[in-house]
């Protein structure tokens, strides 16, 4: 292959990015040329567009704060490469976030007012809002991982050197991650078990109801947990995940037939640039001219595969026919361009089965839902109860699946089949992501539809949009996980191979990470028990937090009586501000686990720190699915009751169902999201630390 092919593959995956960034500008102007509807409904929407921007601006600056001393010490450990590499993956996605959240947040006001029109504008309007943040993640990550790879190369690195710096950015986007999705869920859940405590249950007024202090801190957080959280999560797994990839195939391809570095190092740079294109081609199908929501949506993401799956193909044949050929078939049994492409279509499998298997643990429509909201009849314990045994179910078919697809790729093409097929799997997070944020959008616009008091016909509306969001929110949730986990896989063969590089003289790599080694065991067990202490911390702030805001409704309703007979206002501004300070209090020190222990493990011991890293792939993995798919149940057996099952609203089902609810809140939204970034910012603080580990 000539060089000129091999430069034209960077250009291609710059160029791919460059349109997913120009489609995120053209819907965004559409919108915003859009009627916000009424002053009340642009004053209620200014409300949550300045709480929100306000939250983002003070994490950032916690964040920095960390990032630059990290920033230093990178360039100590590793070289200036990697350090600027942290810095632009942090900036990256950073503003992915900001500036998906300020859409979101102006997207609100817009569907409600679309509603008025019915579902088909209504619908057009959140989902396009919604896919701007998407196709801004994978833009602006691939935009970030090509555009620093082509100016490393062109400015001498070798592609070892250039891929291996690259690290540097998937850990940048991996501590905004954690960071995003620990003080986003804290601030989100915090708010809303405040709203639904006071407001509802003891105050017994319908939830966005303008009286409740809580209601517009609980509409922020869903934008900076829902739509911001959830661009930082996947922009680092996009980001990490390209990089893991290019990295290992730089060190598994060096056959005998010459040097494939370049052409395998942009062969997932360009998959990932033409499933840019399918996402693009897929948002815009989403349409209907019925009711049928979640058909519409699904569509979209069905065209987005086909189309990918379609481009694989070519591409691989393109780049990797001579690696293949004269590489991988060296020390494997006959390995093809075929097997290649097989992978990639196990990956967007994957993301297919997960989808499947996350909406029938969590749609109303299924038995797991309704059993919880049966056992509600009953009383709270018993809705508790039957909502942690769904949750802890919901982990074993997608355990079966993910264990599946290692297999079917492994025994295809090696671990570098694994790798293929997560990058193919992630090659729909465009679409995924807008999927997630149109949750936040449809909410917010039936909250602007309550306390706006706009016309029934329009809460009937918005009502079914925002079910179909929380279903949505709940399957990417599990895409989520998936992608992680296999992500992470990932990383730890590019954590043992790149031990080679750095093991002293004489050292059996064969021997590393032996069962039968007592390190290896402790660092399995450390790396359990980091998990279940991130969430227990992640879940423990959400109780302290929401406890804050507990007080202060009940204090603004104890001293203002006007409030609940609407003569008075009550200073949702003072709510914002207390939750704020809270999460961004709390969310520092289980930020700090993923990078502080696997230092000191790392210190002490490889072998430990390889078992660290196994452990908290394999417990974090269960960890995350069972709460965020236990709380996605709980809260739809709410919203099933709600519409008239089992008593109905004001029933005692009622009641045990919000009880539920309010525990499953930082199940979903906080603890179990929060622990993909941080398997991922485990594994990659291991690779970044092997010049320092103790062999």
């Amino acid at each position: 292959m000539t060089s000129f092919l091999t430069d034209y593959g960077v250009v291609v995956a710059l160029v791919c990015a460059g349109a997913a960034i120009v489609y995120g500008l053209l819907i965004t102007q559409r919108l915003l040329s859009r009627s916000a509807g009424d002053e009340r409904m642009r004053e209620i929407s200014g409300a949550v567009q300045e709480g929100a921007s306000v939250y983002l601006r003070r994490q950032y600056m916690i964040i920095a704060a960390v990032a630059v001393p990290l920033a230093i010490v990178l360039w100590a450990l590793q070289d200036y490469k990697t350090a600027l590499g942290f810095v632009l993956g942090g900036v990256l996605s950073g503003a992915t976030g900001f500036i998906g959240m300020n859409l979101s947040v102006r997207a609100n006001a817009r569907v409600a007012e679309a509603a008025r029109g019915g579902v088909p504008p209504a619908l057009d309007v959140a989902f396009k809002g919604g896919s701007v943040t998407g196709l801004l993640v994978v833009g602006l990550a691939l935009l970030g991982v090509a555009g620093y790879y082509g100016i490393l190369v062109a400015t001498g690195s070798t592609d070892k050197e250039a891929v291996s710096a690259l690290i540097g950015l998937g850990f940048g986007g991996s501590l905004i991650s954690v960071f995003a999705r620990l003080g986003g869920g804290i601030f989100t859940k915090a708010a809303d078990v405040g709203a639904d405590l006071v407001g509802k249950v003891e105050a017994g007024i319908p939830e966005d109801d303008p009286r409740n202090p809580a209601v517009i801190a609980d509409n922020v957080g869903d934008n900076v947990g829902d739509c911001a959280g959830m661009a930082a999560d996947l922009f680092e797994t996009y980001a990490v995940t390209s990089v893991a990839v290019m990295l290992l195939g730089v060190l598994t391809f060096t056959g005998s037939g010459g040097d494939f570095a370049r052409e395998v190092a942009i062969f997932p740079l360009v998959i990932g640039g033409a499933a840019i294109v399918a996402s693009i081609i897929g948002a815009l199908s989403v349409r209907t001219k019925s009711d049928r929501v979640e058909g519409a949506l699904y569509q979209g993401l069905l065209v987005s595969g086909a189309l990918s799956i379609a481009a694989f193909y070519p591409i691989t044949d393109w780049l990797m026919s001579d690696p293949v050929r004269l590489g991988l078939s060296a020390t494997a049994n006959a390995v093809s361009v075929t097997d290649l492409w097989l992978c990639a279509v196990i990956g967007v499998a994957v993301t297919a089965f997960l989808f499947v298997i996350t909406d029938y643990y969590t749609s109303t429509r299924f038995r797991p839902v309704r059993t919880i909201a049966k056992a509600s009849e009953t009383g709270h314990a018993t809705n508790i109860i039957q909502g942690l045994a769904q949750g802890l179910q919901s982990t074993a078919a997608p355990a079966l699946v993910i264990a599946l697809a290692i297999l079917a790729a492994n025994d295809l093409a090696g671990v570098y089949g694994i790798g293929v097929a997560v990058m193919a799997q992630l090659s729909l997070t465009g679409l995924i992501v807008a999927l997630d944020a149109f949750g936040p959008i449809t909410d917010n616009a039936g909250g602007i539809a309550e306390m706006a008091d706009l016309p029934e016909e329009v809460r009937n509306v918005t009502d079914p949009l925002d079910a179909v969001g929380n279903t949505t929110k709940a399957v990417t949730k599990g895409y989520a996980i998936g992608s992680a986990a296999l992500a992470a896989l990932v990383l730890f063969a590019v954590f043992k191979s790149e031990l080679s590089d750095e093991a002293p003289a004489g050292f059996d790599l064969n021997g590393l990470f032996n069962l039968s080694s007592p390190e290896v065991l402790v660092g399995l067990i450390i790396g359990g028990m980091m998990v279940y202490l991130f969430a227990s911390l992640a879940i423990e702030a959400v109780g302290r937090a929401g406890g804050l805001v507990v007080e202060e409704v009940r204090r603004q309703f104890r001293e203002h009586p006007g409030i609940m007979e609407g003569t008075e206002r009550p200073e949702y501004g003072k709510t914002v501000g207390i939750v704020t300070a809270a999460a961004q209090r709390e969310m520092i020190l289980p930020s700090l686990i993923p990078i502080v222990i696997p230092v000191v493990v790392g210190l002490l011991s490889v072998d430990a720190l390889g078992g660290l890293l196994i452990g908290v792939i394999v417990v974090g993995l269960f960890m995350a699915i069972s709460m965020t798919a236990g709380g996605g149940a709980w809260d739809n057996a709410k919203k099933l009751i709600e519409d008239g099952a089992f008593g109905g609203k004001g029933s005692e089902a009622h009641a045990a169902s919000i009880t539920g609810d309010t525990v499953g809140d930082p199940y979903k939204d906080t603890a179990g999201p929060a622990i993909n970034p941080m398997i991922k910012v485990a594994n990659i603080v291991a690779i970044l630390i092997i010049p320092i580990v103790h062999f």
